[in-house]
């Protein structure tokens, strides 16, 4: 699978398509008996979608390599999803009685016998064990290995131009290892390619704002421009920084003081510390103290020119100082994963959960559900069930293509948003007005449409559907219980009768052009490394904003985790903790003017002019009450101290 980085820099997509996968099953992979191979348990979801007789090259080769990993369902599957939701849902006795990790691994987490035996079988077939961990085998071998341990061929067949290796029919395990295997990544090797010599790049290439900027919604108003939707229009704003929002978003006097925040990414940027420092002293943020920002990183990193490496620093800094700027007294702790691949990313994410090392996770990137394959699906899932034993919420941008129709020509949300363990969140364009009030929301939506020559008028107005806040209904993930008698049945049964997860479930500020300010380290066209600060959005930013105010509700109710959020946030539905956005707030069209460089850093190559129009997200529609583009909605005041009420 491909993924994207939910993250836009003023409107301008930056998310590369790049090698990743992430989970939407909500309790994992059954084995099922495999009739045609007597005494083995199916894998299901090994065999991908594209591997079809049509698509079939022949067989390969048998001397050729596979690399692969034996996901292992632990002691005691289904109880871990019972468990998940029971210590999540604050109706049960059980909520809130969270075990620690090394709890959980005794409880849930595979035997060492189940290990042994797992590892027998392996090398019995021919295969060699490269790696153990408690969530995984990893092993290596060539086709013919494989096949005899898997039951199954391994075929060459056509996925677009190129040529993958995946099973002919569905991977299988032993009946003896009585179901210790969840499930198999590794057998198809699309786009699985790595080098284990990458060394990490400088920083990206300079991205700029032009002026003129509104220091706050509406200040200064485009007088020269044309009209829009029947009145001149305000300059988009140079970008909020974290005062503006706290007070969006009913920060009070809380901090985030006691609580530690993770997030997960590709990379890891080697300027984040004094970035990060600089944005803090230039914006009025609390000063970073000892050990409050910390980096946990592999030793090695791999595929950094597909996955773009230094693309993704901008992620860890607009992350990084989101957080802090809504939370100055959490702790943060990066997680860094070794590449945007699938099983580095579960790396990364198991650290978390294996360390216990926050209680709230953001992460700001994803795929369309489209490109999903349930075995790795169920290696996610499986994680984020044990990251709720624990206490640990997982919050996910909803991404950036609005329904996905334009990107790729199917309507359809992204993953692992999807998953029905994981908090997806959403986006708006918000307005904060004089003296930090709180205006309106819409939802995030844009429509762009340039200056004519003659500079009198917008060409085409309002223009073409450029980005927005991701949304909409599962194709694959059953409705999960909090979400029914909340989410309208329209959405719900948009893809069958029975129900189907809908996405998102909260929201926050995302519309780059009325994005959040960042500081980061950049090349400039002659060369030199310098800090500079530009205007950023995405649901990218949704998404560490909503885990730092998690952070301040936490503090709120004592510093006890919320853990995983869903059951919690649908449960305060209707109330008065909520903003609830719809697209049109002011009961008239909303617009603002943007004026960019033409090469992204200078005026020295022109100017570009346009009206971007808010609210208009593809098909999705923010309404009264629930919606697939805002969820319940954004946090409002009183929203922090709901929680201290538990």
């Amino acid at each position: 699978m491909r993924s994207n980085r939910a993250k836009m820099r003023a409107g301008m997509s930056m998310a590369a398509t790049l090698p990743m996968l992430v989970g939407a099953l909500a309790l994992g992979i059954p084995a099922a008996h495999a009739a045609d191979n007597p005494g083995r348990a199916a894998l299901a979801g090994t065999r991908p979608s594209w591997a079809t007789a049509k698509a079939d090259k022949g067989a390969t080769s048998d001397g050729s390599q596979v690399s692969a990993r034996v996901y292992l369902a632990g002691r005691d599957a289904a109880g871990l999803a019972a468990y998940a939701k029971a210590v999540s849902d604050p109706s049960s006795a059980t909520y809130g009685k969270y075990l620690s990790a090394s709890q959980t691994r005794a409880r849930f987490g595979a035997t060492g016998a189940q290990v042994s035996a797992v590892r027998s079988w392996l090398t019995s077939a021919g295969l060699k064990v490269t790696g153990v961990t408690q969530h995984y085998v990893s092993v290596s071998g060539d086709v013919s290995a494989a096949e005899r341990a898997f039951g199954t061929q391994l075929h060459n067949y056509a996925k677009g131009s190129k040529i993958y290796r995946a099973p002919s029919k569905t991977a299988s395990a032993p009946d003896s290892l009585n179901g210790a295997v969840l499930t198999v990544t590794g057998l198809d090797n699309a786009p699985h390619q790595s080098s284990h010599e990458d060394q990490l790049p400088g920083p990206d290439a300079v991205f700029k704002n032009a002026g003129p900027f509104s220091s706050y919604y509406g200040s200064n108003t485009a007088s020269t421009l044309p009209e829009a939707y029947g009145g001149k229009i305000p300059y988009a704003v140079e970008g909020y920084t974290g005062k503006q929002l706290r007070a969006a978003y009913g920060a009070g006097s809380y901090t985030g003081k006691g609580v530690r925040v993770a997030i997960t990414d590709a990379y890891a940027s080697p300027t984040i510390a004094n970035d990060a420092a600089t944005y803090a002293k230039k914006h009025g943020d609390a000063a970073y103290t000892s050990g409050q920002l910390r980096q946990v990183l592999p030793k090695n990193y791999h595929h950094t020119k597909s996955c773009d490496a230094a693309g993704w620093y901008g992620e860890e800094t607009l992350d990084v100082e989101a957080v802090h700027a809504v939370a100055p007294a959490a702790d943060i702790t990066y997680v860094g994963s070794a590449s945007c691949h699938d099983d580095d990313l579960l790396d990364a994410l198991g650290k978390v959960v294996d360390n216990h090392l926050a209680d709230i996770v953001s992460n700001s990137w994803g795929d369309i559900e489209a490109n999903q394959t349930p075995d790795l699906a169920a290696a996610y899932d499986q994680v984020f069930q044990m990251g709720a034993v624990e206490g640990i919420g997982f919050y996910f941008s909803s991404g950036d293509n609005g329904d996905e129709v334009a990107n790729t020509g199917t309507k359809q949300v992204d993953t692992p948003a999807n998953s029905a363990w994981v908090t997806a969140v959403g986006g708006t364009s918000l307005a904060v007005g004089k003296g930090d009030t709180y205006l309106w929301e819409t939802g995030w939506g844009t429509e762009k449409a340039m200056l004519s020559s003659d500079g009198t008028s917008w060409t085409d107005f309002p223009g073409p559907f450029t980005s927005g806040a991701g949304g909409g209904t599962s194709k694959t993930v059953a409705e999960p219980s909090y979400q029914k008698g909340v989410v309208p049945n329209a959405l719900a049964q948009a893809n069958s009768t029975a129900g189907n997860r809908v996405v998102p479930d909260i929201s926050a500020i995302a519309d780059p052009n009325t994005g959040f300010k960042v500081g980061q380290t950049q090349t400039f066209p002659d060369g030199s490394q310098q800090y500079s600060e530009y205007r950023l959005g995405g649901t990218s930013l949704a998404s560490p904003v909503i885990a730092a105010v998690q952070a301040l509700a936490q503090q709120a109710r004592g510093g006890k985790a919320i853990g995983f959020a869903n059951p919690s946030i649908y449960a305060k539905y209707g109330s008065k903790v909520y903003h609830d956005v719809t697209d049109n707030p002011t009961g008239s069209g909303l617009a603002v003017a943007r004026v960019d460089y033409a090469n992204s850093f200078d005026a020295s190559e022109g100017l570009l002019t346009s009206v971007r129009t808010l609210g208009a997200d593809s098909s999705l529609k923010a309404v009264k009450g629930y919606d697939d583009v805002t969820g319940v909605g954004t946090p409002a005041g009183g929203y922090v101290e709901s929680y201290s009420r538990r």
